[in-house]
């Protein structure tokens, strides 16, 4: 079993980037649906965010209401609180990643995550791969993905690192400038890497 990490920031073409892994015959695992699978209904992470962060993150129904929570983390100077969300749903999304890889008859896994180096998610990885584009194709991916106001989407991204923390810490690189076949010709040489 091999394992890669792909990782970059918000808008960069991740989950396009991934699904070609997943038609190249590789177990995908989105670690953002699995953070949402697992705080959509009532559960030992939501109660551990409820503990950290309050009541006021909780919907009546036990479910985390994320944009509750995303106005207090991604808000300015809340690099702490942020901190303090990671640690907590990191460990239970590892957990949950763990399990897949364990369980599945694949040769290879994406974890895709977004704060890969930051939750240390690197080290289950065989080999690691940093997505990057240009902020306007970034933001105007989060614009047709999201109903967020534009200020919202451009602090989500302000909150990201440099694309140069990204680049310094992976193995490969590549740079998605839209063009989808370039973006499926960089993953089938990555799986042929590995093979």
């Amino acid at each position: 079993m091999t394992v890669i990490g792909v990782t970059g920031p918000s808008g960069a073409g991740k989950s396009l980037f991934c699904s070609y892994f997943e038609e190249l015959g590789c177990l995908h695992l989105d670690c953002d649906k699995i953070y949402h699978s697992l705080v959509d209904s009532p559960s030992e992470c939501t109660r551990a965010l409820e503990a950290e962060f309050g009541a006021s993150v909780i919907r009546p129904d036990g479910s985390l209401d994320r944009g509750a929570l995303g106005a207090i983390v991604f808000a300015p100077g809340a690099d702490e609180l942020r901190k303090k969300l990671n640690k907590i749903s990191h460990a239970f999304v590892l957990s949950e990643v763990r399990k897949a890889i364990s369980e599945t008859d694949k040769c290879c896994a994406i974890i895709d995550a977004p704060l890969l180096f930051e939750a240390g998610y690197e080290k289950e990885c065989d080999m690691t791969v940093a997505l990057l584009s240009s902020p306007e194709l970034r933001l105007a991916r989060l614009q047709a993905r999201d109903s967020r106001p534009v200020e919202a989407l451009r602090a989500r991204m302000a909150a990201a690192p440099e694309d140069s923390f990204y680049s310094s810490r992976a193995d490969i690189t590549v740079i998605n400038d839209g063009d989808e076949n370039k973006l499926l010709d960089a993953a089938r040489e990555i799986i042929g890497k590995i093979k």
